[in-house]
């Protein structure tokens, strides 16, 4: 392996980043009104995010999961594109992944591919429902470790696996 030396002066100190991180927005995003995405944006910039990853399920996922049908994956990764577009914002990142598989991603192969891929620490920003879906999987206790959840309001009701990892999960206080 070739070396390539870098000669810096005395003393020198790389300046120290100000953003790190990714948060990510594991969503459906059939009903997430542009309001709500916004509200996600703030949060990334007010926590310092570097990354705000809008992940949208393919609808193969979204039938395993909630046995509920939802629009074509294409027009929902679209609509996500067009808000990106509308509010020009480059630390925004819409991940087709899920589009690209053409089937059932479970949620663990999704945040290895997204924990890989970005910079760390990982923050999953969802939705209550979404999170006590999480919750109820095997693979929850394994990954609950490895990142965070923000939950984008206050649930109605939580998992027993939420309220006993209740120190790994914020709410998004507007």
């Amino acid at each position: 392996m070739a070396r390539n030396p870098q000669k810096v002066p005395y003393g020198y100190e790389p300046p120290k980043q100000e953003r790190r991180g990714t948060l990510i927005y594991y969503d459906e995003f059939e009903h997430t009104t542009k309001e709500e995405l916004e509200t996600a944006l703030r949060y990334g910039e007010e926590h310092s995010f570097t990354k705000l990853v809008l992940y949208p399920l393919h609808e193969e996922t979204v039938r395993r999961m909630t046995k509920e049908s939802i629009s074509a994956f294409y027009k929902r990764e679209d609509r996500l594109h067009e808000w990106k577009q509308e509010h020009g914002q480059s630390k925004v990142a819409v991940e087709g992944w899920e589009g690209k598989r053409k089937k059932y991603t479970p949620i663990e192969a999704a945040l290895r591919h997204l924990t890989e891929k970005y910079p760390s620490p990982h923050f999953l920003y969802l939705t209550p429902e979404t999170a006590n879906l999480f919750a109820s999987f095997s693979s929850f206790e394994e990954w609950i470790v490895k990142l965070r959840l923000v939950l984008s309001t206050e649930p109605e009701r939580l998992h027993p696996k939420l309220e006993k990892f209740q120190h790994r999960w914020s709410l998004n206080t507007k």
